[in-house]
């Protein structure tokens, strides 16, 4: 009997190589020919960063990492090839920074629901993709609904911070684990893969941890 391989990510939804690592472990597990179980984690990168940041992400970037602009414009337009080569479209050029709170305590109510996958997707193309407000709670909550959540009890929940504490507890455990930057993969229980990886790098943990687990029963 085949046990699914727990993978739990921690991630940022405003984080460019949490969307393509994403992409990279997707088609990782693709190519693995066993079950695989996904969790999603809460990691916020800048928690000082306001809901309506008025500035553009070449100017956060710039001021936060005390970059040249050009030198930024130069590392976005990096991330954006990178982006391409697995099927993603960014436009940096209409997305709002944000701070993302709010954003992490709608995962934890999507996966109370069943729905965390689906509602990990959105926020990540809503962000980096379509140019979507994901720091809001109104904003939120339509996104929220787009996937079939109920959006009046998105909006109480976020209101209540009902789930502000599952996010306290995932970056507990990230620092517990020593993750310092996301996106940072758990592979059952046991392996840790930092970064956007190749796909094959994904693939070829998840065997081993399989057949670790067929040595250990």
């Amino acid at each position: 009997m085949n046990t699914a391989i727990k993978v739990d990510i921690w991630s940022d939804v405003q984080c460019p190589w949490c969307y393509i690592g994403k992409r990279k472990f997707e088609a990782g597990a693709a190519a693995f020919d066993g079950e695989v179980e996904v969790e999603y984690h809460s990691f916020e990168l800048a928690p000082d960063t306001p809901v309506d940041y008025e500035g553009t992400p070449v100017e956060y970037l710039s001021q936060r990492k005390g970059m040249p602009v050009d030198q930024v414009e130069k590392m976005l337009e990096n991330v954006v090839g990178i982006a391409a080569s697995v099927g993603l479209e960014y436009h940096y050029e209409h997305v709002h920074q944000t701070n993302t709170i709010k954003a992490h305590e709608l995962l934890h109510f999507a996966k109370a629901q069943g729905r965390q996958l689906e509602m990990k997707e959105r926020l990540l193309k809503a962000y980096f993709v379509d140019g979507a407000h994901v720091g809001r709670i109104p904003d939120l909550a339509d996104l929220a609904a787009e996937i079939g959540l109920d959006r009046e009890a998105v909006v109480a929940v976020l209101q209540a911070e009902t789930h502000l504490a599952d996010v306290r507890a995932d970056m507990a455990q990230a620092v517990a684990y020593g993750i310092q930057g996301v996106p940072f993969f758990v592979i059952d229980g046991r392996y840790g893969v930092s970064g956007a990886q190749d796909a094959q790098t994904f693939t070829n943990v998840l065997e081993k941890a399989r057949d670790e687990n067929g040595d250990d029963a």
